[in-house]
């Protein structure tokens, strides 16, 4: 078997991304990026413009016009931090976290049909690429101390 990993890893995240931002676009009037933006907020729980920027790997700037757009969209809350500056925090609406909840849960479901219709056991896919992660992670603090 030719050892080709890493680039089918890359080529599968690219369809999937596609994939996902089509989807949302029609369902939901959201892009993929915004929809990224607003999981991290509701994982990272209230947040700055500046986080948010970091972990999608984009400039502050970007990130500032994407939470004025998915402010004005009402699914984000967007505060001057009290510590004072121009930082300002972010949290979920209670229509983001709708938004979030409900495209993560059509999400799973959609992918562990396409994994099983590839007859991969969804649980073994499941836990093998949490491992991946995982071990990823380490890594990357390993690294960075």
């Amino acid at each position: 078997m030719e050892r080709n990993l890493s680039f089918n890893l890359h080529v599968l995240t690219a369809r999937l991304d596609r994939a996902a931002d089509r989807l949302l676009r029609a369902e939901h009037n959201v892009s993929y990026q915004r929809f990224l933006a607003l999981t991290l907020v509701g994982e990272l729980g209230t947040s700055t413009q500046r986080s948010l920027a970091d972990a999608l790997g984009v400039t502050e700037p970007s990130v500032s016009r994407m939470t004025a757009v998915l402010a004005a969209d009402g699914l984000l809350d967007v505060q001057p931090d009290p510590a004072g500056g121009r930082r300002r925090r972010l949290s979920l609406t209670d229509e983001g976290k709708r938004l979030v909840v409900s495209v993560q849960r059509d999400f799973e479901e959609r992918l562990a049909v396409l994994v099983e219709h590839s007859g991969v056991p969804y649980d073994e896919y499941a836990e093998h690429t949490a491992r991946l992660l995982e071990t990823f992670e380490r890594a990357e603090k390993g690294r960075a101390t």
